[in-house]
């Protein structure tokens, strides 16, 4: 997935362990083939090559599951998350590499070409179709999840209980490490690659992730713009906050803080409630950290 992939596991036997974990990998490269947008041969590149044709394209069992589970998302995040954005991603993405902020003649033109309302479903026949030539689908911010949560669900049919597995900060856990109640979990500061909110989390037979525009962005105008990009207006969101969420599967956990990223924290925190979820936005106002919690994420926090 061109980042960081982590597997920690226990077992009474290193050798089973060793032959789990290779499959794990196996599994992670046979799902980054279906939904990478960087491999030109990914099944999601062959149905966006199909946009605009009015060709339906049958879609294999977890490339249409990922795609209802986008649908879900962008219907329970009022639209904030959306998949659609391929090609303003893509713009973005060629403009952090160049360092070159991109024209608003080339957003709105790229915005254009998204919309969750141009993808069509048959759900008789699991097969999905792109209306508008140029469309690009992008799993960003749901894959990494999804894979995580698809990888631990494997390590339960093998009857491992105890295992974490981190998708360059998208985490699924299950159980605890030996003598402990949970993993732990540290959170940076926002903004800030070396130092660590002071508190720290302990989960078990859950999902966290944090989002946020430390590594990914863009600054222009004396304005910082994240890789979040917000569907309403085709750029990165220019508040300066973590948002960290905890969830009971890692597909939720990943589209989750992005939607949480873009909406006001009143909004994030109901939207979090409401899928049983907890949610956590960290920010930094007159040089002092301010939280904003949804009910429930305190019992989280390390004792």
């Amino acid at each position: 997935m061109g980042s960081p992939f982590t597997i920690v596991l226990y077992a009474d036997d290193s050798i089973e362990a060793n032959r789990i974990v290779q499959h794990c990998f196996a599994l992670t490269d046979s799902l980054v083939a279906i939904l990478s947008d960087y491999i030109d041969s990914s099944e999601l590149n062959r149905l966006c090559a199909r946009a605009g044709t009015g060709e339906w394209f049958f879609c294999s069992p977890v490339l249409y599951e990922i795609m209802q589970d986008s649908k879900f998302a962008y219907e329970k995040s009022m639209g904030s998350f959306d998949i659609s954005l391929g090609p303003l991603t893509r713009l973005w993405r060629k403009a952090r590499k160049e360092n070159k902020f991109p024209a608003d003649i080339e957003v709105k033109e790229k915005k254009a070409l998204t919309g969750f309302n141009k993808i069509q479903f048959d759900t008789a026949r699991h097969a999905v179709r792109l209306l508008q030539t140029g469309m690009q689908l992008d799993f960003g911010g749901i894959g990494q999840g999804y894979i995580a949560q698809k990888v631990i669900d494997y390590l339960k049919d093998q009857q491992v209980r105890n295992a974490l597995v981190d998708a360059s900060g998208d985490i699924v856990c299950i159980g605890s490490p030996p003598g402990k109640k949970g993993w732990t979990v540290a959170i940076n500061l926002p903004e800030n690659e070396h130092e660590l909110l002071p508190k720290q989390l302990v989960i078990s037979n859950k999902a966290v992730t944090t989002s946020g525009d430390l590594f990914q962005y863009m600054e222009h105008g004396g304005k910082r713009y994240s890789h979040i990009i917000d569907p309403a207006t085709g750029y990165g969101i220019t508040s300066q906050k973590n948002v960290t969420v905890i969830a009971t599967d890692g597909t939720m956990a990943d589209w989750l803080t992005k939607t949480c990223s873009i909406l006001p924290a009143k909004k994030a925190k109901a939207l979090a409630e409401s899928l049983h979820a907890s949610v956590l936005v960290t920010t930094i106002k007159k040089g002092k950290l301010v939280y904003y919690m949804s009910e429930g994420f305190a019992k989280y926090w390390a004792q």
